[in-house]
């Protein structure tokens, strides 16, 4: 099991090139090529989300991005360090169920989970006090190969 990662600054212009790792790497791993388009959406959606949410909340954590190349898939983890609903609330940086501290920020949030999910049919979106995580992952040619 290969793994790549990559830890970025909360800055908008990093995520083109988080974009551009994950392509390449999927492309290694040995995700179709007609997938490429959508891994790459998918984790520019991500990323956006996590500095989006770095920078509402005045995070200087980097984003983590964690690439793996497994047996018969190859998946992406996207982390920002945002505690998600459920933590103590008097902690900075903390939201809750109520958006944060802009409501808008919500609406943007869920528009973007739709779009990942609309693009990657195995998607999972974890959130804890130590930070939120969106893994996706996409099957590898190893493992649409039928004897």
């Amino acid at each position: 099991m290969a793994t790549v990662e990559l830890r970025f600054s909360a800055q908008p212009e990093h995520v083109r090139t988080a974009r551009l790792v994950a392509a390449a790497v999927a492309r290694r791993a040995g995700v179709d090529e007609a997938v490429l388009d959508e891994v790459r959406l998918a984790v520019g959606e991500a990323c956006s989300r996590a500095v989006g949410l770095h920078r509402s909340h005045g995070i200087t954590e980097p984003v983590s991005v964690v690439l793996t190349e497994e047996e018969k898939a190859f998946s992406i983890e996207v982390g920002d360090g945002v505690p998600g609903p459920g933590s103590d609330p008097a902690t900075p940086g903390a939201h809750g169920a109520s958006g944060g501290p802009d409501e808008a920020e919500g609406g943007e949030d869920e528009m973007g989970l739709a779009v990942i999910s609309g693009l990657v049919d195995d998607v999972e979106v974890r959130s804890g006090a130590g930070g939120g995580t969106i893994r996706m992952s996409w099957p590898t040619a190893l493992a649409t190969v039928h004897p």
